[in-house]
């Protein structure tokens, strides 16, 4: 009997309080900002999806021959009417992948399913912001004062 060894793809790392408030305080210095003022109003700073639905959406992954997630950053379309509130905002997709380690490097395919829609990518999106959704509103981390020139200073 011939047994092939699966190997586990570990890219990421769990990190602290210090390296999460980091990445935020920095995101909202140097995009958060600029995207907001470009908007005209407060883009998003989070989302979430609750642990259930994502496992189903890894569940649902592995079943169809994925073994990464992909997350995309995105915008939503000024068009966007399914959610009132969302248009023009960032937002995260996820997307179930296949990578692949070939002779000629490594591979990301993006897994399709058949749907009553034909054939679609296997994607998640549409995820909730925290109440309030703007400045102020996420759970304290990168708590920031961002100076606005003449606008005066706002802490989110």
């Amino acid at each position: 009997m011939t047994t092939i060894e699966k190997k586990s793809l570990r890219v990421g790392k769990y990190v602290d309080t210090n390296h999460v408030d980091s990445l935020i305080r920095t995101y909202k210095q140097e995009r958060w900002q600029h995207n907001s003022e470009r908007m005209g109003r407060e883009d998003s700073l989070s989302l979430y999806y609750s642990i259930e639905e994502l496992e189903e959406f890894l569940k649902r992954s592995k079943e169809a021959g994925a073994n990464i997630v992909s997350i995309h950053f995105g915008v939503y379309p000024e068009s966007f009417t399914e959610r009132p509130g969302y248009a023009g905002k960032q937002t995260t997709v996820l997307v179930a992948t296949d990578r692949q380690e070939t002779e000629l490097g490594v591979t990301h395919k993006s897994i399709y399913v058949e749907t009553n829609k034909g054939k679609q990518v296997l994607a998640y999106n549409v995820g909730q912001w925290p109440p309030g959704s703007g400045a102020g509103s996420d759970d304290g981390f990168g708590i920031t004062i961002v100076d606005q020139g003449d606008k005066g200073m706002i802490v989110v």
